[in-house]
């Protein structure tokens, strides 16, 4: 039998403890469970929620801001940063050009994620959260934009 003194043994457990919660840390933050995004007070789109439109059309929509804003912080925060000042996890999406031409790029993403060589960077969120919800991120983020 191997003896311990009670200081190593309180060491040891501290250590398990520790590894414990980093390991269930590293786990929790593969699978992520988007979170519903409540769009009724924006209006509706052209053609609907299944034809997706390349350009934002709630640029400008305060509604939209306040909307994304919350939806951000429930479904992209976690990789892209709080504020969306990235951690170095994801882009951070403060850098994205701002416009027409920025909004294709953010949809074609949003929509359709991004994965190379079999690994998932991004899921895709268009089916989970809608085109008005993507709109919605778009608009929030595109005023959190800069060029520093």
């Amino acid at each position: 039998m191997i003896k311990i003194s009670k200081g190593r043994a309180a060491l040891l457990a501290a250590a398990a403890l520790a590894t414990g919660a980093i390991a269930s840390s590293l786990s929790a933050h593969g699978n992520v469970t988007p979170q519903a995004v409540d769009t009724s007070a924006l209006p509706d789109l052209a053609g609907g929620n299944d034809t997706w439109v390349t350009v934002n059309p709630y640029r400008g929509n305060q509604k939209a801001l306040e909307i994304g804003q919350s939806a951000y912080g429930q479904n992209c925060a976690r990789c892209h940063g709080l504020d969306a000042i990235s951690g170095g996890i994801a882009p951070d999406l403060r850098y994205l050009e701002t416009g027409d031409s920025g909004d294709e790029w953010f949809i074609q993403r949003f929509q359709h994620g991004s994965a190379r060589d079999g690994k998932v960077y991004m899921p895709p969120m268009g089916e989970v959260l809608g085109q008005k919800a993507g709109w919605a991120i778009r608009t929030w983020i595109e005023s959190k934009h800069t060029d520093e």
